[in-house]
C-alpha cells in the first residue's frame, strides 16, 4: 500500500496536466472556428465595401476639384488628371490585386485553423490512448483499491480526450471549401496564390507617385504595430520587475524565520528560483530597451507624418511629389535604424558595441 503512493501522486499530477492540455486544445479549436466565421462574414462585407470604395473613387475622380491654396492645388490636380487618364485595364488589374489579397487572407486563416485542428486531434488522441494503457498497467500491478483516487482522475481525462478527438474529427469532416483541405494542400495553394499576386503586381506597373501615396497611407498601420509591440515588451518588463521586487522581499522574509518549517522552506526555494529566472530573462531579452526604442521610432514617424500633413518644415516644398519622396525617405531611414537597434540588442554584451 505504501509503495502505491508515489505512483498515485505521479498519476494524479499527470492527469491534471493532461486535462489542462486537452481543455486548452479544445478552447483553441473553438476560438479558431469563431474567427473563421468572422473572417467569412468580413469577406462578404468586404466585397460590398470594395464596390462602395470603387464607386467612391470613381465619383471622387469625376467630382470637381475644390479651390485649394496655391501650395497644393496644382499637384493634386495633376494627380487627379493622371487618375482620370488611367486605362480601364489598369483599374481591372487593381481589382484583381485586391481579389488576390482576399484569397490569400482566407487561405491563411484556413491554414491556421487546420493546423490547430490537426494538433488538437493528435494530442487528444494520444492523451486518450496513453493514459488508458498506463492506468490499466497500474491497476493490474498495484491493485484497484490502492489506486482508486487515480482512477477518478483518469476517467474524466480519458472521456474528455476521446470527446475532443471525435469533435475535432467531425468538424474536419463537415468542413467545406478551404477549411476541408489538409494543411499541406493549403500551404501549396498559399504559395501559388502569392506567386500569382506578385505576377499581377509586376504587370501592373503603378507610377511612382501612386506608390508613394500608398506608402503614406500605410504609415498609421505601421505606427499601430510599433506601439503594440512596445506595449507588449513594456508589459513583460513590468511583470518581471514585479516578480523580482515582491519575490526578493518574500524570500528574505521567509528565510529570516529562525525555525522555518519544511513547507516554508520549499516556498523559499520556489520564490528564489522565480526571482532568479525573472532577473535572467529581463537581462537577456532587454524588454525595457526594446519598448523604449519602439516608442521612440513610432514618435519620430508620427512627427514626420504630422509635419507632412500640416505642410511645415521640412515638408513645406510646393511640389507634393518631392514632399512624398522626402517622407518615404525619412520613414525608411527610421525603420532601418530601428532594425539596427534590434540587431544590437540581440548581440552579446561584449559584441554589441561593434554593431553599427
Amino acid at each position: 500500500m505504501d509503495g502505491a503512493y508515489p505512483i498515485l501522486a505521479a498519476v494524479g499530477v499527470g492527469s491534471l496536466v493532461m486535462l489542462a492540455g486537452v481543455a486548452g486544445g479544445a478552447f483553441l479549436v473553438i476560438a479558431a472556428q469563431r474567427s473563421a466565421r468572422g473572417v467569412q462574414r468580413e469577406g462578404d462585407s468586404g466585397a460590398l465595401s470594395g464596390d462602395v470604395v470603387a464607386d467612391a473613387s470613381v465619383s471622387r475622380r469625376q467630382s470637381p476639384v475644390p479651390h485649394l491654396p496655391p501650395v497644393v492645388e496644382r499637384p493634386r490636380r495633376e494627380r487627379l488628371g493622371t487618375m482620370e487618364a488611367a486605362p480601364q485595364d489598369t483599374v481591372d488589374r487593381v481589382h484583381a490585386l485586391i481579389e488576390h489579397k482576399k484569397v490569400i487572407a482566407e487561405i491563411r486563416v484556413a491554414l491556421r485553423i487546420r493546423t490547430i485542428q490537426t494538433v488538437a486531434r493528435w494530442v487528444s488522441g494520444g492523451l486518450a490512448v496513453v493514459p488508458l494503457f498506463a492506468f490499466v498497467v497500474a491497476n493490474v500491478a498495484v491493485g484497484w483499491s490502492a489506486i482508486a483516487l487515480a482512477n477518478k482522475l483518469a476517467i474524466p481525462v480519458f472521456v474528455l480526450s476521446a470527446g475532443t478527438f471525435w469533435a475535432v474529427r467531425s468538424m474536419e469532416e463537415r468542413a467545406t471549401g478551404n477549411y476541408g483541405k489538409t494543411a499541406r494542400d493549403l500551404k501549396i495553394e498559399l504559395e501559388a496564390a502569392e506567386e500569382l499576386r506578385l505576377l499581377d503586381a509586376a504587370r501592373l506597373g503603378l507610377p511612382v507617385p501612386d506608390r508613394q501615396y500608398s506608402y503614406k497611407d500605410s504609415i498609421p498601420a505601421e505606427l499601430e504595430s510599433l506601439r503594440k509591440d512596445g506595449k507588449r515588451y513594456r508589459r513583460k518588463h513590468n511583470v518581471a520587475q514585479f516578480i523580482i521586487i515582491v519575490g526578493s522581499l518574500s524570500a528574505t522574509a521567509v528565510s529570516a524565520l529562525a525555525d522555518t518549517p519544511p513547507p516554508l522552506k520549499y516556498w523559499a526555494v520556489g520564490i528564489t528560483f522565480s526571482v532568479g529566472a525573472a532577473a535572467g530573462f529581463t537581462g537577456y531579452y532587454k524588454w525595457r530597451e526594446r519598448a523604449f526604442y519602439l516608442q521612440q521610432t513610432s514618435d519620430d514617424i508620427e512627427r514626420h507624418a504630422t509635419a507632412f500633413e500640416l505642410g511645415i518644415y521640412p515638408y513645406d516644398d510646393p511640389d507634393e511629389h518631392a514632399r512624398l519622396a522626402m517622407l518615404a525617405k525619412e520613414v525608411e531611414l527610421l525603420r532601418v535604424e530601428q532594425r539596427k537597434r534590434e540587431q544590437q540588442l540581440d548581440q552579446p554584451h561584449e559584441g554589441s558595441a561593434e554593431v553599427v
